[in-house]
């Protein structure tokens, strides 16, 4: 039996994965906007991460006869008015939500929900490998994006990411 507490925590982290997703979708319309379709396609990949993220939060509660809320999304509300805005909200977001996925674990050790925190080990070393990502588009902007050739080529680099659903078993 899950504790109501990471029950609602779960719950609501299935709206916040959902709202990365309007971000990160916010962020690929902005891009496209700019000529800059490679990013765009870097931040749809990102969307359909997220995405994919709440189903699987989702899918556990279900699995484990909890019922799933859904609440309103809210609209991203990033300003953007360089380039370098959406991966510098990127990285904060992505800290946020590292945050969020901590207090879950936090709560679901105090319970000692052993299963919660099976399934959220995932989504800590998950949430290391898209920090890191975000650090690493920084880092590449900062490098190549002042030169229009080196913004070209990051550019055409970034129209290379596929989407590759997680590969997580559920029980």
């Amino acid at each position: 039996m899950m504790d109501k507490k990471v029950i609602d925590l779960m719950n609501d982290q299935i709206n916040k994965e959902f709202y990365s997703a309007y971000l990160y979708l916010d962020f690929a319309n902005y891009y496209t906007d700019e000529g800059l379709d490679g990013f765009a396609n870097w931040y749809k990949v990102q969307a359909q991460e997220e995405r994919d993220h709440a189903m699987l939060f989702a899918e556990f509660l279900q699995n484990n006869g909890i019922k799933v809320s859904l609440k309103a999304i809210d609209e991203p509300d990033v300003p953007i008015k360089k380039h370098a805005d959406a991966l510098k909200a990127s990285l904060k977001h992505e800290q946020y939500v590292t945050a969020l996925i901590h207090k879950i674990y936090d709560v679901a050790f105090s319970k000692k929900d052993y299963r919660s925190m099976q399934f959220l080990d995932w989504f800590v070393k998950e949430q290391g490998e898209e920090e890191k990502n975000a650090e690493e588009m920084i880092r590449k902007y900062e490098l190549y994006g002042s030169d229009a050739k080196g913004l070209y080529a990051l550019n055409e680099e970034l129209k290379a990411r596929i989407y590759s659903p997680p590969s997580l078993v559920l029980d």
